[in-house]
C-alpha cells in the first residue's frame, strides 16, 4: 500500500478549488505516480469556523473560507468512488488544546495532521524567522519541545513533516531525538515521512534519518506525505521516501478511516 496523506485542494495555478471536480486531476496524478490513496489535509486557518485559534497576520489574512465547501468536496469525491480521505494540517496551539478539540469535533474526518509552523510568534519557517531571534540550537530546542507537546495533546493523528525546524539547512550537530521521539511513541501518534523537503532549501527528506531510525525503535508509526499544493506533486520522490523507510527497518504504512488507524503492508 501507497499513500500520500499530506495536499492542498487547488486549481492548475495554485490556487484555492474547494470543489469536488478539484479532486480529480490529484486522483488521477496518483495513479499516474503507483499511490493507491490520498488524502487532503488543507490549512485549518483558511477556515472561519477555526479563527479564534489564529493569532498571527500571516494566519488571519488567509482565513476566509468556510470549512463546509472543502468538507462536502471530499465528500462528494469519496461518495463517487474515488480513494481519497478527508484530513485537515492543524496548527498546534499550545494551551488551546480543549478550544481546538472543540472547533474539530462537528466534522467527519479520517485523521489529522499536527504542524508546529509558529513558536511565539516566530515561524519555523517561514518570516520573521524563529532561528534569527533566538539563535539555531535554541530554535532546534523549542521546536521539539513543541512537537512534543502537540504529541502528548492528543489532537492529531500523524504529525506532519516532523522536523520542519531544518528547512533553511540550520541544524544542531549531533542532535538528541530522544525526548521527542519518547513523547511521541507515548502518544500513539504517527510521524510522517515527506519528500516536500526535497523541493525546499533543505534539500532533504523530512525526517532526518536518525530522528526516523529513533522513531522506529519505539515503535512509531509512519504515513507518507508529499504536501503536495498542485496535482502534478502527488506522490512525488516517493521512492527516496520508500528506501528511507527500508532503511529504517519499517514494513508498514499507517492508513485511517474515521480517526481509526490501521497497518498495511508498506509499498
Amino acid at each position: 500500500m501507497i499513500v500520500d496523506y499530506h495536499m492542498h485542494l487547488r486549481n492548475g495555478s495554485e490556487q484555492i478549488a474547494h470543489d469536488t471536480w478539484s479532486v480529480d486531476p490529484y486522483v488521477e496524478s496518483a495513479r499516474g505516480a503507483g499511490v493507491d490513496e490520498i488524502g487532503f489535509t488543507e490549512h485549518g486557518y483558511y477556515f472561519t469556523e477555526l479563527r479564534t485559534l489564529w493569532t498571527n497576520p500571516y494566519q488571519q489574512e488567509r482565513c476566509v473560507y468556510g470549512i463546509e465547501p472543502y468538507v462536502d468536496a471530499v465528500a462528494a469525491a469519496r461518495e463517487r468512488g474515488l480513494p481519497v480521505k478527508l484530513g485537515l494540517e492543524v496548527d498546534y496551539v499550545p494551551g488551546r488544546e480543549d478550544e481546538t478539540r472543540a472547533l474539530l469535533a462537528p466534522y467527519p474526518w479520517d485523521y489529522l495532521l499536527g504542524s508546529v509552523h509558529w513558536i511565539d510568534g516566530f515561524a519555523v519557517d517561514g518570516e520573521p524567522r524563529l532561528v534569527e531571534e533566538v539563535g539555531v540550537e535554541d530554535a532546534w530546542k523549542r521546536y521539539f519541545e513543541t512537537l512534543a507537546s502537540a504529541a502528548r495533546s492528543g489532537l492529531f493523528d500523524s504529525l506532519s513533516h516532523p522536523d520542519l525546524v531544518k528547512i533553511f539547512g540550520d541544524r544542531v550537530q549531533d542532535f538528541d531525538y530522544a525526548e521527542a521521539a519518547d513523547a511521541i511513541a507515548e502518544s500513539g501518534v504517527a510521524v510522517e515521512v515527506s519528500t516536500a523537503g526535497l523541493r525546499k532549501p533543505v534539500r532533504e527528506l523530512y525526517p532526518d534519518s536518525r530522528f526516523l531510525a529513533a522513531c522506529r525503535e519505539r515503535g512509531v508509526p509512519v504515513t507518507t506525505a508529499s504536501d503536495a499544493h498542485s496535482p502534478d506533486v502527488v506522490g512525488r520522490d516517493f521512492d527516496r521516501a520508500l528506501e528511507l523507510l527500508r532503511s529504517a527497518g519499517y514494513e508498514t504504512v499507517t492508513v485511517f478511516e474515521r480517526r481509526q488507524a490501521h497497518q498495511e503492508p508498506l509499498g
